[in-house]
This record gives C-alpha cells, structure tokens and sequence, in this order.
C-alpha cells in the first residue's frame, strides 16, 4: 500500500495500543499454565500472531472475544517429541528467540521459519549453548531445525547481542527438573526488556534470582562492569493468570514526536511506573526540547531510535544517539534506513557504525517518494515527519505498520491527518 500525505499538523487524543513485548510474554506465560488465563486489551499484530501460531503448534488453544483473548495452557498435554512441530514465527524476532528454548523443553526441539529478514538475524548465542550440550541444529534455506534434549544447568550468554536470548531461557528453564544458572559474560543491554520478563512471569508464579557478579576474578570489577547472573529454581508451572496489557510506550513515542514538531496531540492511558524501559521516552522529550547539544545512550531503548532522531531533526543543536549498532538487524538496517528517510525529507543526519549524528534544522522540505523497507518503524517515523514538511510526501509499502500498530493509519486520519491511499 503506497500513501500519499499532505502536510498538516495533528489534533487530538490518542491511545497507543498495547505493548507489544508484554503481550508476547503474557501470552507464553498464559500457555505454559495449565488452565485458562484470560488476556485483556491485546491486539493481534502480525508478531503476535506470530506467537499465539507458535503456540498453537505446541498444542495450547486460544480465543479472542474483542480485545481479550483467552489462552488455554498446554502444560498436562502429551507431547509427541518424535515429531518436530512446524514454527512459523512471521517476522517476529521476539518470537523466534523466546520460542527456541520453549520448544526445546517441551517437544525436543521445533522446525522454525519466518519472513522478511528474521532468518538472517543472529542466533550465535542459542547456537554456542548447543555446542556446548550436544543439541543439534542446522540453518538451511531460511529455515532453522533444532532437535535435542536441554538439560538444567549453567548457560552462558553475551548480554551485548539481545536480551531476547535471555528472556528465551527464562521461560524454559523454570519447567526442568532441577535449578539452573543464567550467567551474562558481557555488560546486558536492553535490562529493561529482561526486568519486563521477570514482572511477568512473577505475576504467572515463577519466580528467579537476580544478582551481580564480578566478571574480573582476582582483582576488583571496575566502575559499571559488574555483570548479571539469574538463579532459576527447576520444577516451576504457571499459574493461570487474568491481566490487561498496557499501551506501549514505544508506540507513544510516535505521537509525542508529532506533539514536539508543533501536533497538538494528547497520549492517554500512559503507565508512568511501568516496567517497560521506553517509558524513557518521556525524559528524552524533556530534554530535547532544550537547545543544547545532547548525547544519548540507545543501548537499552533500540525502538525510541527513529522518533528521537526525527525529534532531532527539528531543533537546535546537535544530538548523538549512539550505542546503537544492534539496530543494524532490525526489519531495516535501521541505522541506515532513519539516516536515509530523514535525509531525504530535508534533514541533516550523519549515520555512523554504531550511532547517529543529527544536526537539527527548522523544518524539513519533503516533497520525495520515501520506501518504508518494510520496517513499520520507518513507516510511522516517516509519517510523523510529514506533518512538518514543506510538500507532500509519498510512503511505499505503509502497510508494514501492521507488523506492530495495525490501526496506526485509522488513528492518523483521525487525528487529521491528511493522506490517500495510492
């Protein structure tokens, strides 16, 4: 779908849809029960359809009535482990990661596939672990075969790849028979999402130690370089559970773009004590609307990215969002793509291995044909941008926003947003 938008700035009130991440990991802990638990206020974006397919193939059951949607537990059924279920996980990398240990524990493993450019993100950390425990795997033609028994234990990970990887085993390593050991071997970024995993499974009734740990054995760990350890206890089970999701703050982060490009657009419904770590954005949007030079750490808020470079964009001064190299695996090699888009609409933005150089401006000329590259990140940062530019702006393939906001584009028409459908 190719949209067209005319410039023109935004009114009213907006709700975000519901988050994402804590949806994923709601409706694992929901399946992993073994009775009814009853989500509210989700949407079915296409990553999370991706996850309730996957648990639909290890045999858990779910309806959706509305916003709320009930998921019945697989734990008491009899697993077939001579036959490897079918996994299609869409795009959804948060799927993939979390899936792979589950899969593993309950079936002996999975046969797993996906779209766009979720096969060709790494998996090195999941593939060591394997190495190590004599699991096999093999990754051919975009599709990932995993087969073996995962043993409690002590399993190593690089916390500087994904916390998904971490969250993965988190999930799985409750059900084993014995306590296992979670160890970080570098500084974890994104805690955030792994701090959103424990809220949640605490909230199903597993619980896991969290400490530190000095990395440097014999002489003292310098300043910051303590690195994290979590101690799982075995023969844990989910308790049913009945909870509402709430709106996602990396979706807000959108529309408080619009509002600091001059939208008079309100967010309601935000958590201000929430768990997930892009209520950051928050701060950030204080801090920007300074004119002063800004340097910002993106190594625990990879999603906040694109509308902290758009906000960049438009005000004085000169902001550097580094730590920011993981967003090369995204949908896009986000780096390049926000560089790329908002230079293309008028902006001056230098992209950098890790980070992005953005040397703010006092509006932006549009007036191009921008390709979303099938990143709905890219979709809805272009978007806002629109609002602030000089000529019209036209979007190809805008529908890719229903990788995570699929009524993104019925709440911009209805905040006044001026656009036709191509």
């Amino acid at each position: 779908m190719d949209i067209r938008i005319t410039p023109g700035l935004l009114e009213g009130t907006v709700t975000p849809p519901p988050s994402k991440s804590i949806a994923h990991r709601a409706i694992l802990a929901a399946a992993l029960t073994s009775e009814t638990s009853t989500i509210q206020n989700i949407t079915l974006s296409q990553d999370i359809e991706a996850t309730l397919r996957c648990v639909s193939a290890l045999g858990g059951a779910w309806k959706q009535e509305g916003d709320t949607l009930h998921v019945s537990g697989l734990w008491h059924r009899e697993w077939d482990t001579a036959e490897l279920p079918h996994l299609d996980c869409g795009e959804s990398g948060s799927t993939l990661r979390f899936m792979i240990p589950i899969a593993l524990t309950l079936n002996n493993g999975g046969v797993f596939t996906g779209r766009g450019r979720l096969m060709e993100r790494p998996q090195k950390p999941y593939f060591d672990i394997f190495d190590e425990k004599g699991i096999f795997y093999q990754q051919k033609d975009g599709v990932l075969t995993i087969k073996g028994e995962l043993m409690p234990g002590e399993f190593r990970l690089p916390g500087n790849v994904s916390s998904q990887f971490v969250t993965g085993l988190l999930y799985a390593l409750p059900l084993m028979e014995w306590e296992s050991e979670i160890i970080l071997t570098s500084k974890l970024e994104s805690k955030g999402y792994v701090n959103m995993t424990l809220a949640v499974l605490k909230d199903f009734g597993v619980t896991a130690e969290h400490q530190f740990y000095n990395p440097f054995a014999k002489r003292a760990a310098p300043e910051g370089q303590w690195y994290e350890r979590y101690i799982i206890p075995g023969d844990q089970v989910c308790r049913a559970k009945d909870i509402t999701i709430e709106p996602d703050w990396s979706q807000a982060a959108f529309w408080m773009a619009a509002e600091f490009l001059g939208s008079d657009v309100e967010v309601e419904g935000m958590n201000y004590d929430s768990v997930q770590g892009d209520r950051a954005i928050d701060r950030q949007f204080v801090l920007l609307g300074r004119p002063e030079d800004y340097t910002f750490s993106a190594s625990g808020f990879p999603d906040l990215v694109p509308p902290l470079a758009l906000m960049a964009a438009v005000r004085s001064g000169t902001v550097r969002l580094t730590n920011a190299a993981r967003l090369r695996i995204k949908e896009s090699d986000r780096l390049a793509t926000v560089a790329q888009t908002l230079n293309a609409l008028g902006a001056q933005v230098e992209e950098g291995p890790d980070f992005l150089k953005i040397t703010g401006r006092d509006g932006l000329e549009g007036g191009v044909t921008v390709d979303c590259c099938n990143d709905h990140r890219i979709a809805m940062m272009a978007a806002i941008a629109a609002t602030r530019c000089k000529k019209p702006v036209t979007l190809v393939g805008a529908e890719c926003v229903n990788k995570s906001y699929p009524t993104f584009w019925n709440e911009y028409k209805r905040l006044g947003g001026k656009m036709d459908v191509l």
